[in-house]
């Protein structure tokens, strides 16, 4: 394995149809690797406690465990542009 395949993972397989709602779908966008909860939070008008909330469920249903996985998940389907 190269260095580069360790530093830019490749988004993760998931199945075409996953369901995310309006909201985490919002929640998604606005997430990047350098924001914390409290930052995403504050740009959505929630609290921290309900990001975390809606990041469980992403995670759940992209089939992910971290957020550079989701946010790779999400520039590679068009959900994110930064």
């Amino acid at each position: 394995m190269s260095i580069t395949e360790r530093v830019s993972p490749e988004p993760p397989q998931v199945e075409e149809d996953v369901a995310l709602s309006r909201r985490e779908l919002v929640v998604l966008a606005n997430l990047s690797e350098d924001a914390t909860l409290e930052q995403v939070a504050a740009r959505l008008f929630v609290t921290r406690n309900t990001v975390k909330s809606q990041l469980r469920s992403i995670y759940r249903k992209l089939g992910v465990s971290t957020r550079s996985e989701a946010v790779a998940w999400a520039r590679a389907n068009g959900v994110s542009d930064r």
